[in-house]
């Protein structure tokens, strides 16, 4: 084989830039397209548990339902890439358009609720999503640089258990997002809240407060209080690490009917304690964001709807 000359060398060499050069250059209009997305959301919410099974995806749902009964404009990204629920909560199917060009059209639920989810790209439901950490980051950069968010008061995140790629991805893509943990009162819980709670003080993430869901059953025929999971642990622990306590959500029947029906909790006509919970939950975050000097120095505040306006009240 004749030897690589000089040219060849310099040739080869410029290729591989130019390839690197490309990259860069659309890694950099991303970056771009994300900070013009983030700019039109008030309040970034970041939903996380340090355990599988403790109803993240359910507090994430409610939480962003009794927002948007509230008034407020709301958006709920699911990045929990293998394993989407959100879909099936708010009995959601089918895929997302396009607008504007290349830009995808969140899924509505009602008229203030805008839902996306890798589980809206799926052809079939039950198909399983084999992808690496790159595939997963990569997805969900776009999720929110290749959607049109408009403008929003809240964005909640609802993001899979543990510590892996998918919570570093959000936490540095949006890096003013406001942590809200999800543990249940038993201690194997808990063990696994206090890394999830590490992790964030890691990674610098500002932690807006913690939810103790499954906080005990709530008997239908009698209303006395059943102690399954015992009840107070997320409490005692938000206090160990010095957090704002943000509310405990007990069992409740109405939940499973309420995710076979495919509608939040806080949306069933009839009273019952976990949506008298999940609505005191909405009004707790609201008031913690008031509250926090992190949410007021990361605010980004949407001019044309929403300047001037506080948490609490709508843009």
């Amino acid at each position: 084989m004749a030897p690589e000359t000089d040219a060849a060398k310099t040739q080869r060499g410029t290729c591989s830039s130019r390839k690197a050069d490309g990259k860069t250059t659309v890694a950099a209009v991303q970056d771009q397209l994300i900070r013009s997305t983030l700019q039109n959301i008030r309040f970034k919410l970041f939903v996380m548990s340090g355990k599988g099974g403790v109803g993240k995806s359910s507090i994430a749902v409610n939480l962003a339902a009794a927002l948007a009964l509230k008034g407020f404009r709301v958006g709920l990204l699911d990045v929990d890439i293998h394993g989407p629920s959100i879909p099936h909560f708010l009995g959601l199917s089918g895929g997302l358009e396009s607008s504007r060009g290349t830009l995808l059209t969140p899924q509505k639920y009602g008229d203030r609720l805008f839902v996306v989810s890798i589980g809206f790209l799926l052809k079939d439901p039950d198909q399983a999503v084999l992808w690496r950490g790159p595939m997963k980051t990569s997805a969900i950069r776009q999720f929110i640089a290749d959607v049109d968010w408009g403008h929003l008061d809240y964005l909640v995140v609802d993001s899979p258990p543990g510590t892996g790629d998918e919570p570093m991805t959000v936490l540095k893509t949006i890096p003013e997002a406001l942590s809200i943990v999800v543990t249940t009162p038993q201690e194997i819980s808990l063990a696994d809240v206090r890394k999830a709670i590490n992790f964030l003080q890691y990674a610098h993430a500002n932690i807006l407060g913690l939810v103790e869901n499954m906080s005990g059953l709530i008997c239908p025929h009698c209303s006395n209080r059943i102690e399954l999971f015992k009840t107070g642990g997320g409490k005692a622990l938000a206090e160990k690490y010095g957090l704002e306590f943000l509310g405990a959500v007990p069992l409740d029947p109405a939940a499973v009917v309420a995710g076979d029906l495919g509608k939040p909790v806080v949306m069933l006509e009839e009273e019952t304690p976990a949506k008298q919970a999940l609505l005191q939950l909405a009004e707790s975050v609201i008031k913690a964001i008031e509250n926090s000097l992190e949410a007021i120095s990361v605010s980004q505040v949407a001019p044309e709807e929403s300047a001037g306006q506080p948490a609490g009240q709508p843009g």
